[in-house]
């Protein structure tokens, strides 16, 4: 099986499983999973091929990104547990901890599989777990990064992108609607890093390296739906884990961790609209502005 299950501080196996060629991609959870707790374990939910809990939010990461054992390239799956129990704050706190924990793993990975590409993948207060491991890496340790609804400042991600790291990787900020109410709740509750900061769901720093894409936007659905990548429409509004929950997201992401060439942030761009729609545009349809330009290109 191409899948580990790993928790914060713990060593890699003596030997990883046998992949072939395949990208090593790390997911990371977010807020309220813990390895071992009875409920909530990540091992035992998204990071499993077959989920214990029956739930609209579990879902399995590592099936949807490819890890199914039909193909010889698939590559290893990693599922980074940490423990994201208790108060919002204590999370956050948690989370920077965590990434240092993190950055031991993907040190310890690039080790174990030198010359093959190693994504992360993230969500919630993954993202700044993610985000908060580029300080302890050198550049080129990880590819390709997707933060799925981060729970998370935009001044401390430009600090991580300025990292030989961060400047180094690709990141692809996936950002919704849906998740307004739990952005604006973040800037209410953690104290910001600066005075009237935002959080990543109004957009990483603007950079070569960083794409931001909305993905309850109707055009940005429809560019992707040419490409070959049939998302669902979102079916509520306000939901915190559509960025994975929603049929076809993971089977976009998988795409995009498996083949960088072909879906480069350079094409990306050219075809996706150039901005995203203003927080509450869900809540209050009526102030929702067209985005310019909608689909631009074609992959």
């Amino acid at each position: 099986m191409s899948l580990i299950h790993m928790t914060a501080g713990d060593d890699l196996p003596a030997e990883l499983p046998g992949t072939g060629s395949g990208p090593v991609i790390v997911m990371v959870h977010g807020f309220k999973y813990a390895p071992g707790h009875a409920r909530e374990c990540p091992h035992r939910h998204i990071f499993s091929l077959t989920p214990e809990r029956d739930c609209y939010k579990v879902v399995s990461w590592p099936r949807g990104l490819g890890f199914d054992g039909t193909r010889p390239d698939e590559g290893l799956a990693v599922g980074f547990g940490w423990n994201a129990r208790g108060s919002l704050w204590r999370a956050y706190r948690e989370a920077a901890r965590a990434g240092a924990a993190l950055a031991a793993t993907i040190d310890a990975l690039r080790a174990a599989a030198p010359g093959r590409p190693i994504h992360a993948i993230a969500h919630s207060f993954g993202a700044r777990v993610v985000l908060s491991a580029f300080a302890r890496l050198e550049a080129g340790a990880l590819d390709r990064v997707i933060l799925l609804a981060g729970a998370e400042f935009g001044h401390h991600a430009a600090r991580a992108l300025a990292t030989p790291a961060g400047r180094a990787a690709e990141i692809i900020n996936v950002t919704t609607r849906e998740n307004d109410l739990y952005d604006f709740l973040l800037e209410c509750l953690v104290a910001p890093p600066a005075r009237g900061d935002r959080s990543l769901g109004l957009g990483l720093p603007i950079g070569a390296n960083v794409l931001t894409l909305q993905l309850d936007d109707p055009d940005t659905l429809d560019v992707l739906a040419c490409a070959g990548f049939a998302i669902a429409p979102p079916a509520a509004r306000v939901c915190h884990w559509s960025p994975y929950t929603r049929p076809g997201a993971l089977d976009f992401y998988a795409a995009l961790l498996r083949d960088p060439g072909r879906l480069s942030l350079a094409r990306l761009r050219a075809a996706l609209p150039e901005r995203t729609a203003p927080r509450w545009s869900r809540l209050l349809p009526e102030i929702r502005l067209p985005l310019p330009t909608g689909r631009k290109a074609s992959f």
